[in-house]
């Protein structure tokens, strides 16, 4: 295989979207978060960040060779997100868990500057269960 080649990744993502909103699911997109990585760390549990990448949730939505970005509301409140594509750990359907996983790539140490209040408890995960990812063949 050629390394000069660019990665299949970003193009992977994009279909996968694309299969997601043409067949009316809700595109999910599972992050490892890094220094690297702009996205809202309250919302970070175990390095990781759940994103929900559909047109309804986000704005100016753009998944580049590079990266990803839009912005959304987290809370009521604006927020610009960037992702590096290396960090994309999964895309798949909210639904039923169709999508594809990733091995991330080059992910620094984990995000140490994430703090939370002892004394408020942790915040419960969401109703539903566990998200599932499924292959897609």
């Amino acid at each position: 295989m050629n390394a000069n080649l660019p990665s299949t990744k970003p193009y992977l993502i994009r279909a996968i979207h694309q299969w997601c909103c043409d067949n009316g699911f809700t595109p999910y997109l599972a992050v490892a978060v890094d220094a690297s990585t702009r996205v809202p760390r309250e919302h970070v549990r175990d390095g990781q960040i759940v994103l929900n990448v559909g047109y309804e949730a986000t704005a100016q939505l753009e998944i580049a060779n590079g990266g990803i970005s839009f912005q959304a509301r987290f809370s009521g409140v604006a927020r610009d997100i960037w992702v590096p594509m290396g960090s994309v750990s999964a895309i798949y359907a909210r639904e039923n868990g169709a999508g594809m996983a990733f091995e991330p790539e080059s992910i620094a140490a984990p995000e140490a500057t994430v703090e939370l209040d002892p004394a408020e408890p942790p915040e419960p995960p969401p109703a539903g269960g566990r998200a599932r990812l499924q292959r897609v063949k």
